[in-house]
């Protein structure tokens, strides 16, 4: 029987979940927020994840993640072969974050054509992960539920809308949060949701005026 860590193969295995699995998982969140698999990435390690990530195969597995590999997928050991092959550039960087932040942390800078994303995620451990910013955002979520990312511009009503387009469809909201630049700025919310939206009802909330951009993050088993 083939286990987790096994999948990465004998230079990748590594003692903690958290350096592979999360890593993975981290890449898959940011590849799903920028809605499609980035042209170029800049991948940014902090703490642990620079000084044993190479070892644990935490490179390979974010960079697969990046590429839409799950956690279990036996491509993830060949992962900088799968980038090449499918185009994508990438590149690594060590970051100092500070004694406060977690130290498996990763800062993913990712683009493809005029869309451009940052995210900041933390592998908590057993394979779990918090993402803790996007953009100029604070966010917290986790990949444990469906979740609509959305960019709005900040207006009276918009929680409101948003709700009834769930309420509509029969999706249970988990959680909610809504951050923004300033009052009638930009707002971004993070919905964690019961059961995945259908493609009609992302399509609706897509076409409020309000709406910047509005993306789907499938839980991630």
């Amino acid at each position: 029987m083939i286990g987790l860590f096994d999948i990465l193969g004998p230079v990748m295995v590594g003692p903690s979940s958290s350096h592979t699995a999360g890593a993975c998982r981290l890449g898959l969140i940011a590849r799903a927020i920028l809605g499609r698999t980035p042209e170029h990435a800049t991948i940014q390690l902090h703490g642990s994840f620079a000084a044993t990530g190479e070892g644990h195969g935490t490179q390979r597995a974010i960079v697969g993640g990046l590429l839409g590999l799950p956690p279990d997928d036996l491509r993830l050991r060949r992962a900088f072969e799968e980038a090449e092959h499918s185009g994508m550039e990438y590149a690594f960087r060590t970051v100092d974050l500070g004694e406060d932040v977690h130290p498996n942390t990763a800062v993913l800078e990712v683009r493809s054509g005029d869309e451009r994303l940052t995210i900041q995620g933390t592998s908590i451990g057993g394979g779990q992960v918090e993402v803790s910013r996007i953009d100029d955002f604070p966010v917290s979520l986790g990949g444990d539920y469906d979740t609509l990312v959305l960019a709005a511009h900040d207006r009276p009503g918009t929680i409101a809308t948003i709700s009834s387009v769930f309420a509509e469809s029969g999706v249970n909201l988990a959680t909610m949060r809504v951050d923004r630049t300033g009052r009638h700025k930009e707002a971004l919310m993070t919905i964690e949701l019961d059961a995945p939206i259908s493609d009609q009802a992302l399509e609706r909330i897509r076409s409020f005026d309000w709406v910047i951009w509005a993306r789907t993050i499938e839980k991630i088993a």
